[in-house]
């Protein structure tokens, strides 16, 4: 059992990475913070390496806004997001709701709001909440499910679709 579990962890990075084949010279992502009104546009990924400099913008901007803490982002997640954005090939960056939550922000979540995991995603910088104004956001929703590569979750009434490299499960 515990290899068949295994084996299906691994499947969702694989589809990403068949996903990302030939795109392996150059990686950009656009992002929006829409608490901090901070954009970036950065290339984390190029000549086959993961730019250290673009890992760390990404980290920043995708930060904690209520604490200010900073913490890496899985690159999983970016490649997710890039293959998201290879897709649909935006007119503008992904609008960001929330990246990167402390241990304690996500507390003070749970406590006053419904649907925040005690054991979440965000607090590994391995998942993201997103819009793209002028996309549906559920045609991102359904996007995201077909590409079969983590959790998604949609909020309909924020507006917003979750992202994270979790197991493959929908809400």
């Amino acid at each position: 059992m515990g290899m068949g579990a295994l084996a299906l962890s691994v499947v969702p990075m694989n589809a990403l990475a068949a996903a990302l084949k030939g795109f392996d010279a150059r990686r950009t992502l656009a992002f929006y913070n829409t608490h901090t009104d901070e954009s970036l546009q950065v290339c984390y990924f190029e000549q086959g390496a993961y730019r250290e400099d673009g890992l760390v913008e990404i980290a920043r901007i995708l930060r904690d806004h209520r604490t200010d803490t900073v913490k890496p982002i899985d690159t999983a997640l970016l490649d997710l997001l890039f293959a998201v954005k290879c897709r649909i090939r935006p007119r503008g960056p992904f609008h960001v709701i929330s990246g990167y939550r402390s241990q304690s922000t996500n507390e003070m979540l749970r406590r006053n709001t419904s649907g925040v995991a005690k054991k979440s995603y965000h607090t590994k910088g391995q998942a993201v909440d997103i819009r793209l104004p002028g996309y549906n956001t559920s045609g991102l929703r359904n996007l995201c499910v077909k590409m079969n590569a983590g959790g998604v979750g949609y909020y309909s009434r924020s507006d917003f679709v979750h992202l994270d490299i979790g197991p493959i499960r929908t809400w």
